[in-house]
């Protein structure tokens, strides 16, 4: 106990630290995440007897569960009270960490991309003193991005950016704006702003999705834009891919934050849920912007 000068006891307040129980639900979501890379790796490369789509299903089935459990589990500790100021904090902390590793993760495909234009392209056309290699293993071989054409002979057409790209841009920039009214409708106890900016949030999400769908069908139908269409190919359904998985993470999100909304759950002064949605939907946005910028149009 710390005491004052004149020898009298310096009262101090502790802050209760709610600890969670032991939760299966970590481990779950790592078997969800097995099944998913090896379901997607068997079903494009046909292992397993055709069994990959099969494998992929269980995953995002297993995914699903894990978050079914997770959010209730979440919301339940919540709502009863067990969370401090501290604890508040770490989920920040926490929140903050995970949104930097998902730029690692990103910053990680984008590297690929950048070195197949910038280094390897160049390289099998010829540059950095390779024009001897390239004369002879590929004479035909013309060094431009995006790779039409791969030295193997597979040919495809690249993805415009005017059309369903642009529309999905505009329709995420949007988002940004709907969510931001949303959150200022939160801050100011206006039910009502919040509850409709939201959902609009969640449609414009939802849309994005169908039309990024509708984009890999005609990929796939009119460009012959597969996934295995060499470099181009790859890094185009990687990027894009990956990005509408988070997309489809973020709609899940907030429409769960959504449907707290409407049970009242979240106030002006404790929203962090929601706060935290909104840090990972702009995160995503921003996501976009790079990849219309570098996949679609330079």
């Amino acid at each position: 106990m710390a005491t004052t000068e004149s020898g009298s006891d310096l009262a101090t307040d502790y802050e209760n630290y709610y600890v969670p129980a032991q939760s299966i639900w970590p481990i779950v979501g790592a078997i969800a995440l097995f099944f998913i890379a090896m379901g997607a790796g068997a079903t494009v490369a046909d292992l397993f007897g055709g069994n990959g789509p099969w494998m992929l299903l269980i995953g995002v089935g297993l995914i699903l569960f894990m978050l079914t459990g997770w959010f209730r589990d979440v919301i339940n500790e919540s709502m009863g009270g067990l969370y401090s100021a501290q604890m508040d904090r770490s989920f920040r902390q926490g929140m903050s960490w995970f949104i930097f590793s998902e730029v690692m993760f990103f910053g990680a495909f984008f590297g690929a991309l950048f070195y197949a234009r910038l280094i390897a392209v160049p390289w099998l056309g010829g540059a950095s003193n390779n024009a001897m290699t390239a004369a002879v293993l590929w004479p035909d071989f013309v060094a431009q991005w995006p790779l039409l054409k791969t030295p193997g002979g597979t040919e495809t057409q690249a993805m415009p950016a005017m059309g369903l790209p642009l529309y999905n841009t505009l329709l995420l920039l949007t988002s940004s704006i709907t969510i931001h009214f949303a959150h200022v409708g939160l801050e100011k106890d206006k039910r009502s702003q919040l509850t409709w900016f939201l959902l609009a949030t969640i449609v414009l999400g939802w849309v994005f999705l169908f039309f990024q769908v509708e984009e890999y069908i005609h990929a796939y139908r009119d460009l012959d834009l597969r996934l295995d269409s060499g470099v181009y190919g790859n890094t185009f359904f990687l990027l894009t891919g990956f990005h509408g998985l988070h997309v489809t993470l973020g709609t899940i999100i907030l429409f769960v934050v959504w449907l707290r909304i409407l049970r009242g759950h979240m106030t002006s002064q404790s929203h962090f849920a929601f706060q935290a949605g909104a840090w990972y939907w702009h995160f995503v946005d921003v996501v976009w912007l790079c990849l219309f910028v570098f996949v679609y149009i330079i």
